[in-house]
């Protein structure tokens, strides 16, 4: 992925840096129109120079006109070009028209779009662009299946058509591109949601819009970069890396607490603790003695564990029944810092509070429930979800999911690592205990946060490149997380 700025803006926000550029700075429409087909055509030349075919699939906006621009310049190096549009001419206006009048007056022609147009080469889809908020209609819609079925490389001018390009909400149906070129600023959807399944590799150029321009405006949000921990001190002792107490492991899910404990030493926690129903608490640490056990069946048991504790991390496997409740409830009484996750989000969901100290880490279903909503409501603006959840509870709120979204009340993170191996249990569990682990060691929420969610994926990621993504194990990553911490 190759970017020039880690910020993300939401579209409302590019068209307002058009503006300015446009009225300020003298930038004409047509000139950033020129630009953007330019910066696409050379990403097509350096992704595929072995190429000499293109076939392009234009609508009717500022996207279209991109296209043609694209195919005038493919046209004058030699390619073969293929325009299929889905519009009458008469349709164009303003930039767009003039921009495929100077294509046709180069000698290229454009034919209307049906079911027998051919593909060859590169597909360029220039059909939608940034300004579509709802469902693909039907003739686009046949567009984007016939790009889709063909067996050629797409290249997607701006957002792959179909793609909501604030939220990465599909809408009805969207082309899968293998690139796509955006243009003065990384938008939101493009990093999160469903936009994995279609962005393809993603380059932005600024079409030599100052960064000035774009300062003016607030990033909506931010690519989260990963924090580095500093050496550990030579005279360093056990004391110093803090002491993680997890709490969890009803009858039946002593799994769960079991993979988030291990997780919490692997991350680097000087002492780890589990306090788990009496029934399987001496059995939690076989094969892995680090660990120390203790059955909590009261709040009369739990006590001193919590004192002791400098990190809670509570929920993986604790059920939602009184014993559940009773832990949660003695838990949070503490007030010392907290990872909640899993049954203890379901559980709060019943009763919320707002914690100050507190990393909360929701699977959109577990979101949906603390907001009162559904999963749609989720998915359908992951960023409003995010921002809503840490507005409701403070603290610091990581949506999960492709895209991982963080959010701590004045910065809102994407995270860019991770892959769909890591659909399996005992991935969140390995979260929170890592999590949990980062801040016993003195890193802030955010960073906490940031860092294990960052190790977290990348670890997967690289395993995904030697082993494949079926059948990846959640406690297969610890390894891989220690490395990368270190």
């Amino acid at each position: 992925m190759q970017t020039s700025s880690q910020a993300l803006y939401r579209v409302a926000q590019i068209r307002e840096a058009e503006h300015i550029a446009i009225q300020n700075l003298q930038m004409p429409g047509l000139q950033l129109m020129r630009s953007a087909g330019m910066a696409a055509f050379n990403a097509l030349r350096q992704r595929w120079p072995e190429q000499s075919r293109i076939t392009v699939f234009c609508g009717a906006g500022n996207n279209a006109g991109d296209g043609y621009v694209l195919a005038k310049l493919a046209l004058a190096a030699g390619f073969g070009v293929s325009v299929y549009t889905l519009v009458p001419v008469g349709q164009l206006g303003g930039d767009a028209l003039t921009v495929y009048q100077d294509f046709i007056q180069a000698g290229g022609r454009v034919s209307a779009f049906d079911a027998r147009a051919q593909t060859a080469g590169i597909i360029v889809d220039a059909l939608l662009g940034t300004g579509l908020s709802r469902p693909v209609g039907e003739e686009y819609a046949h567009a984007i299946s016939h790009i889709n079925r063909a067996d050629c490389p797409v290249l997607s001018i701006d957002v792959p058509s179909g793609l909501h390009a604030d939220t990465g909400c599909v809408l009805g149906c969207a082309v899968k591109a293998d690139l796509t070129v955006t243009f003065i600023a990384l938008k939101c959807g493009l990093f999160t949601g469903e936009a994995g399944d279609y962005c393809g590799d993603i380059v932005c150029s600024s079409l030599n819009v100052p960064d000035a321009v774009l300062a003016q405006l607030p990033a909506t949000a931010h690519l989260s970069s990963k924090p580095v921990l500093k050496p550990r001190p030579r005279s360093a002792h056990k004391g110093h890396f803090g002491h993680v107490l997890l709490i969890g492991g009803n009858r039946g899910f002593s799994g769960a607490i079991r993979l988030a404990g291990e997780a919490a030493l692997f991350g680097g926690a000087g002492l780890v603790s589990i306090a788990s129903r009496a029934g399987h608490a001496d059995l939690l640490n076989i094969g892995r003695p680090e660990l120390m056990c203790h059955a909590a069946e009261t709040a009369c048991d739990l006590h001193p564990l919590l004192e002791r504790a400098s990190v809670i991390v509570i929920g993986p496997g604790l059920g939602q029944d009184s014993w559940a409740q009773d832990m949660l409830r003695h838990a949070l009484a503490s007030e010392k810092p907290c990872v909640a996750d899993a049954d203890a989000l379901n559980l709060l969901a019943r009763h919320p509070v707002r914690r100050p100290n507190w990393v909360l880490t929701p699977h959109p279903g577990e979101a949906a429930r603390l907001l009162g909503c559904n999963t749609h409501d989720i998915a359908a603006d992951r960023f409003a979800a995010v921002k809503k959840l840490q507005n409701q509870y403070a603290g610091v709120c990581v949506l999960k999911g492709a895209g991982s979204l963080i959010a701590d009340g004045g910065n809102l993170l994407v995270n860019t690592t991770g892959n769909p191996g890591m659909a399996s249990g005992g991935m969140g569990d390995v979260l929170a205990g890592v999590t949990g682990a980062l801040l016993a060691q003195g890193l802030t929420l955010t960073d906490a946060a940031k860092l294990a969610v960052h190790v977290h994926g990348e670890a997967a990621d690289g395993m995904a490149a030697t082993q494949g993504e079926r059948g990846m194990l959640a406690g297969d990553l610890l390894p891989k997380i220690r490395e990368l911490l270190n």
